[in-house]
């Protein structure tokens, strides 16, 4: 930036401090400020044609206007049909502020619809209110047209008789930008929501266009979908600039919810003279503003860590997912194509801009060259979530449709509001031949020079000096693993990313008695066993009658107790239904107890054979599966016990010949499949046991079954695998292939230091070795 426009930010920095203290927070200097000079601009390069603009209103009527007529007189993409110029107004100004404000709203409602949509996200009326309420609405535009202040596109002299240089659209655009910097960095609390620090974005730029920029298409479109104040956009269209490309090939979409922030970029791209038609104010969420269409380019670092629980609400009905932008074709474990739901969770959004995204690449028949997207996000996009998740199956199908090119961990801190890792995820649908199949991961989490003062939580940027180290490593598609290089790359096939998540059982062991004290406890709900108790003890008889009617002095008693439950479950604690069918039980264990003893089962299997016997030879009326649960009340793990059997089959039984068919298990291996041959043609299935059931990420590149036995056979012998709830998942952990210990020190570095030590504690340490 040069000298010129340095002063001049300066001199519109001071305005704010001047004119806004005690009227404005601080924190909203910038959207009081940044309208005005907008409007100074745009008013500026207006006043030329200001006659000529009267003239046509004056002939056809202001009810008649055309406005494309308007805009050839203007020779811009906007026009104003009041009366009123900010020089006109200051010039007529009275001592009155509500003649001052009326006048004020006449000039802004003049202006053509697309600035009056920039000043009503700005909220700019309420805030011309409040300026002429405080007596500062004259000052702001006396400051803002001030003779020192150059905004129009014609030279001139300051009061001093210096030569103010005429302000171009480029420079116009720099000044703006770098007036949002400022106060963006002023109120970095605020900043990383939707300014990202130019080095950053420099940096997607050049990575997303520099290894194309021989073979780019005659139309170059752009999108970012969390477009924030449009600096993604701006930094490419100069980085276009730089190569040669024109501002009619460049064509420009976003999207950004925001008000404030929506109308910044939007007034950034008009005082520019780019066509701001493509930039929406809405939700990308929950809004497909661009359905249908599709670009060649995409920038975005959109929010992570941010809830989207509130948008959920609105993209499914009831249970059903209605916007198919978050549905993904995949394959399950039996490579059966399924149409799946990949909404993340809904404390975090942020990978659901990548299908954003994903959805709107333009595809090869369109655009030969491929489209190319660079978008940052934070390391739990990287493996958050198990395998069967939105997380997990959003990055599955980046990685088994090729459309990963490389990952790139930027150093900490170099955003405003976060010191946390972050990442570029460069992601493409046309690769070079060298690339397919390939996924790079490059870590230039060194690769920063250290800023003087904090920005916030900035205390870095990655230099050009940097930049385009980073980029050397990315072009050249090369491991490099030097401990004195700022940039490590290392090159890995895509399958080294995805696992099987394989459910590995044991069998459930029960040691069986019965027990008076068990007996007593059926009486009770096993959910809510204190409440349970609580309500028989206080209301006796009573619970097998219904307690429906004390319903809220229970409700009392919870409160009181600061006990949480739902109307639903105190239906159950009260319904004498239920009291009479645990009483029935309890009797019938009673019985049971009678005849069958308290002598110890060690296996479950004999002794519920004993339950049923003795219900049989007692004639009581009591259903298999009450049995049933009565022998497991009687009962608790023991891992000396014998397996509960679940199931017996035979050799041509479904369950076996699915297992046979679909995943191809052998019959020399069926027992380590779950189904433990018994006899000549018969097998056993077990019950499992869920606290003892565990789960193996297996790379798919290793083998299920040999992994099996190398790396859980030798340490469980009774275990086994359950192949039908296998799941592909996806997860790429940095750490596991970057990160380099420390080596421990030696005993003897430890001994040198404390005997050092020792020497200012009298040799109390030394004796220690003696």
């Amino acid at each position: 930036m040069d000298n010129s426009h340095s002063q001049m930010v300066s001199l519109i920095w001071n305005i704010a401090d001047d004119v806004l203290r005690d009227i404005f927070l601080r924190g909203q200097y910038r959207d009081v400020i940044l309208p005005m000079v907008i409007l100074r601009r745009l008013d500026a390069l207006l006043e030329p044609t200001k006659d000529e603009v009267e003239q046509e209103i004056k002939d056809t009527g202001l009810e008649n206007l055309d406005e494309g007529v308007l805009k050839d007189i203007t020779g811009l993409s906007y026009f104003n049909t009041s009366k009123w110029t900010l020089n006109r107004l200051k010039s007529q100004a009275s001592d009155n502020n509500d003649i001052l404000y009326d006048n004020f709203v006449e000039y802004l409602n003049g202006y053509s619809d697309n600035v009056r949509d920039v000043l009503k996200n700005f909220e700019y009326y309420s805030k011309a209110r409040k300026l002429a309420d405080n007596d500062r609405l004259l000052s702001i535009i006396e400051r803002i047209t001030d003779a020192r202040i150059n905004l129009t596109d014609k030279e001139t002299t300051d009061p001093d008789g210096l030569t103010l240089p005429a302000l171009t659209n480029v420079g116009m655009g720099t000044v703006f930008e770098e007036l949002l910097r400022k106060f963006n960095e002023e109120n970095n609390e605020e900043a990383g929501e939707h300014f990202t620090p130019r080095d950053a974005i420099s940096l997607l730029a050049h990575l997303v266009f520099e290894p194309v920029k021989s073979n780019l298409p005659k139309i170059i479109s752009l999108f970012d979908p969390a477009c924030g104040s449009g600096g993604m956009l701006t930094e490419c269209r100069e980085y276009l600039h730089s190569i040669g490309v024109k501002d009619a090939a460049i064509q420009f979409a976003g999207t950004e919810t925001s008000a404030e922030t929506y109308a910044i970029c939007k007034s950034d791209l008009i005082i520019k003279g780019v066509d701001p038609s493509g930039i929406c104010h809405g939700n990308t969420i929950t809004e497909d503003n661009f359905a249908g269409k599709s670009f060649g380019y995409m920038l975005a670092n959109p929010p992570y860590g941010k809830s989207w629980k509130e948008d959920k609400k609105k993209i499914y009905h009831e249970k059903e997912l209605l916007d198919h932008r978050f549905e993904l074709s995949l394959s399950n474990f039996t490579g059966v194509q399924e149409k799946l739901d990949c909404t993340p969770r809904t404390s975090d959004g942020q990978l659901l801009f990548i299908l954003e995204e994903i959805d709107k690449m333009k595809p090869l028949e369109f655009q030969p060259q491929g489209s190319r997207i660079a978008s940052i996000h934070n390391g739990s996009a990287l493996f958050t979530g198990d395998a069967g998740s939105g997380e997990s199956n959003i990055r599955r199908y980046l990685i088994e449709n090729d459309l990963v090119d490389c990952i790139i961990q930027l150093p900490n801190n170099i955003f405003y509001n976060t010191g946390i890792s972050t990442y570029v995820w460069i992601l493409t649908n046309k690769k070079s031949n060298k690339r397919k199949g390939k996924i790079q991961l490059i870590d230039a989490s060194q690769a920063f020079e250290k800023l003087r003062k904090n920005l916030g939580s900035r205390n870095c940027t990655i230099t050009p000096k940097y930049r385009d180290l980073i980029l050397k490593v990315y072009k050249n598609f090369e491991e490099t693993d030097s401990d004195d290089s700022k940039v490590v790359s290392k090159i890995f096939d895509g399958d080294d990313f995805r696992y099987y998540n394989v459910t590995i059982e044991r069998p459930l062991r029960l040691r069986s008695q019965f027990s008076q004290i068990k007996i007593d406890e059926m009486l009770y709900d096993k959910g809510e066993l204190e409440m349970s108790k609580w309500l028989y003890q206080t209301y006796g008889k009573r619970v097998f009658e219904g307690l429906e009617s004390e319903i809220p002095a229970i409700k009392e008693y919870l409160a009181e107790n600061e006990i949480k439950m739902t109307d639903k479950k105190i239906a159950n604690l009260v319904s004498s239904k239920k009291w009479e069918e645990r009483k029935a039980m309890m009797d019938a264990a009673k019985k049971l107890m009678k005849e069958i003893g308290t002598d110890v089962y060690t296996d479950f299997n004999k002794f519920f054979d004993a339950v049923a016997d003795a219900a049989k030879e007692l004639k009581l009326d009591v259903k298999a599966n009450v049995l049933n649960a009565i022998a497991r009340t009687m009962s608790e793990s023991d891992p000396k016990a014998a397996p509960v059997i679940k199931k017996e089959h035979k050799a041509n039984s479904k369950d076996i010949e699915a297992l046979k068919d679909l995943y191809g298990v052998e019959d020399s291996k069926l027992a380590d499949y779950g189904y433990m041959p018994v006899g000549k043609k018969g097998f056993v299935e077990y019950e499992t046991d869920s606290e003892l059931r565990d789960t193996e990420k297996i790379p798919v590149k290793d083998d299920i079954y040999g992994y099996f036995m190398r790396e859980v056979r030798p340490y469980v012998d009774d275990a086994w695998i359950n192949l039908p709830p296998t799941k592909i998942g996806c997860e790429i952990s940095f750490n596991k292939y970057f990160y380099k210990p420390t080596p421990l020190r030696s005993l003897k570095e430890n001994e040198k230091d404390i005997l050092e030590l020792d020497k200012q504690s009298q040799g109390f340490i030394r004796s220690l070795f003696k």
